[in-house]
């Protein structure tokens, strides 16, 4: 490959002067892929100094804006290019207009770097490299997107703009991924993650907006882009574990879906319950023991799923009332009998057993962390239970039955604070949202649950402070007939949803979602953000739940692979599907084809259990758990409305 274009090129410099005016208005197929895996591999911001090295016009810093970093900071070559970035981001960031390899910045200032389609276009890509490496912080990331440099070449493509009447290439500096790899070693620099993505179907509007739908089938199959993450190599293994025989280390051959719309095939690796590397067309992932390693290529691997409401004592409960009522007072006042069947043998089975079954409930359907709105009790989440149980937030029962919101959501000190708000279609429940907010406890850290009975002056409020919202949609139409509308929803900053418990809810969280998708308006992109990173950023998890990117804890899923993006197919599953769930790297839940797929050491301690009719295997005490509920409701066991028996 030569090392420089022809001298006839024009410098990038050159070339973005012109670029700038049409740089985001312009429909881009590359920024598109860039844009749909690149923004599930970034971490959350929150609280980070970030660098964009070659910043443009702020694609990037202004998507991070959201997440609230320390700082932003954009460097970048082109005043015309940084025109538009400040007409976006004003005062919320920090524009340099420098060649990025010849400003100096602070040694260890950075937390998260950027450097998007700029290699290719540097003569001396190791100066930048260096000046990167010198930049980062311990713990910091590095990402780095550009045009796969062998697609490039063998299918000639050229950067080109247009200029006048004509169009003129731009002066590029080919290397190869390999190389540029090598140069990230050479300065300390790890690759962690290493995607070699084609075009997919999002990306056929635009090839078919240009008049080339007939080159996107062409090309389809090559690599268009590379995207790299990058750590520091001294910090390689800052979540290191022995190896004790029960975790995998190793996931070969699966596609990964790292968004909604988002999957590729590659290999996987944990380290001390982490992801620690994300690589396709790699053969350096090897498991340090051969028991390690699972294949899972007629698989797609998913996100565990994030529950963002749960009551998990009630699992067992049937659903509770008739409908038809005004606020979610009438319907307590309907159905609060404890003396009376049902209630009555429901609690008498032991508290700490109805949260296990409130645990395996959610790990059936997919579900490895969920957000419990009753106390945490720790003897029982702290000891080896099957799902992660969300602690770090303040929370209130309602306005209606908790005279303390005001002093709990002071007591949150900043953290996620649940209130139950709005569960209602009447004037009481409409007004809630002004007396919350009156009583100074409506702010952006505030997450209301339900959120129905809010007018049009209620959700404006919640869209000025920030709220969030959990939908619970099941759960709203059986007790008052509606649930809110997609024009609604989309009224409020961030939603998440949650399955509520079975005393009202449909089922489990897959139910939900699949009741969610039955009311036909809701995108099942959303719907698949709603339990992965909305629920993340609403509940503000710090360890990439909800996400598999490197550094995240090893929750995950594997289903049948049915060809169609992670959205469609995650939206269209039910618990028979859900093959495998890991948690922190450990099997928690297996099928029958997944037990004999997968190394016995890796499924010592779990038993077994039949829902309907779709055996599973688990990692929960399944005899004592049966033996204390049969004792009180009897071998006719129903787990979120599905019968389930133990099977020894």
């Amino acid at each position: 490959m030569a090392s420089s274009m022809p001298s006839a090129a024009v410098s990038s410099l050159d070339g973005y002067r012109v670029w700038a005016r049409s740089y985001d208005t312009d429909p881009n197929p590359m920024l598109s892929l860039e844009k749909r895996f690149l923004e599930n591999l970034l971490p959350n911001a929150r609280d980070l100094d970030v660098v964009d090295f070659g910043c443009g016009t702020g694609r990037w810093l202004s998507s991070l804006c959201e997440n609230h970093p320390r700082s932003l900071l954009g460097i970048d070559s082109s005043p015309e290019m940084l025109e538009i970035a400040k007409s976006k981001l004003g005062s919320a960031a920090t524009l340099i207009c420098s060649d990025c390899i010849g400003l100096e910045l602070p040694e260890a200032s950075a937390d998260l770097i950027l450097c998007s389609f700029l290699i290719s276009y540097l003569e001396d890509s190791p100066a930048l490299l260096k000046q990167i490496s010198r930049t980062l912080r311990t713990n910091g990331s590095v990402f780095i997107t550009d045009l796969h440099p062998e697609t490039v070449e063998r299918l000639h493509w050229r950067r080109t703009i247009q200029l006048g009447c004509g169009s003129q290439e731009l002066r590029t500096f080919p290397r190869s991924l390999a190389s540029i790899v090598q140069q990230c070693q050479e300065v300390n620099l790890e690759v962690k993650v290493c995607l070699q993505v084609p075009f997919g179907e999002p990306e056929i509007p635009i090839f078919r907006s240009a008049g080339k739908e007939a080159y996107f089938d062409q090309i389809k199959d090559y690599p268009a882009i590379y995207i790299l993450q990058l750590l520091a190599r001294e910090n390689e293994e800052s979540h290191t574990r022995p190896y004790t025989n029960e975790f995998i280390e190793t996931i070969v051959g699966a596609p990964v879906g790292v968004g909604p719309d988002s999957s590729v095939s590659c290999d996987l690796a944990i380290c001390g319950s982490r992801i620690s590397f994300i690589h396709n067309r790699q053969d350096d992932l090897e498991p340090k023991e051969p028991s390690a390693k699972i294949d899972l290529r007629d698989y797609l691997v998913l996100p565990g799923l994030i529950n963002s409401h749960d009551h998990l004592e009630f699992a067992l409960y049937p659903r509770l009332g008739n409908g038809s009522y005004k606020n979610f007072m009438e319907w307590v006042n309907d159905i609060h009998h404890p003396d009376r069947s049902p209630i009555l043998e429901h609690r008498k089975v032991p508290r700490q057993t109805r949260l296990w079954w409130g645990g395996i409930r959610n790990l059936l359907s997919g579900v490895t962390t969920v957000c419990h709105h009753n106390p945490y009790e720790e003897s029982v989440f702290d000891k080896d239970f099957i799902i992660r149980v969300v602690r770090d937030f303040g929370w209130a029962h309602s306005l209606s039955l908790d005279a303390d919101v005001v002093q709990k959501k002071r007591a949150a000190k900043g953290r996620p604070f649940l209130v139950h708000l709005g569960e209602g279609i009447d004037d009481r429940s409409s007004q809630e949202i002004f007396d919350l907010d009156k009583s100074g406890a409506l702010n952006e850290e505030t997450i209301l649950i339900h959120a129905l009975g809010l007018n049009t002056e209620g959700r404006e409020l919640v869209r000025s402070t920030r709220a969030g919202v959990i939908w619970c949609p099941s759960s709203n139409a059986f007790l008052f007939g509606k649930t809110l509308s997609f024009e609604e929803i989309q009224d409020f900053p961030t939603v998440s949803l949650g399955s509520d418990s079975p005393l009202t809810g449909v089922g489990d969280l897959l139910d939900e979602i699949c009741f969610a998708r039955g009311l036909g308006d809701i995108p099942a992109k959303l719907l698949f953000n709603y339990v992965t990173r909305n629920a993340s950023q609403l509940l503000r998890l710090r360890n990439g739940e909800g996400t598999l990117r490197v550094g995240s804890w090893a929750d995950l899923i594997a289903v049948r692979d049915d060809g169609n993006n992670p959205a469609d197919t995650l939206t269209n599953l039910s618990h028979k599907d859900i093959e495998l769930v890991l948690v922190g790297g450990r099997v928690q839940l297996a099928s029958e084809q997944m037990m004999n797929r997968l190394p016995s050491n890796l499924t010592q301690g779990l038993q077994s259990i039949c829902v309907e009719s779709s055996l599973r295997w688990i990692r929960a005490p399944l005899d004592r758990l049966f033996e204390e509920t049969r004792t009180h409701l009897g071998d006719e066991i129903r787990l979120g409305g599905k019968q389930i028996t133990f099977v020894n």
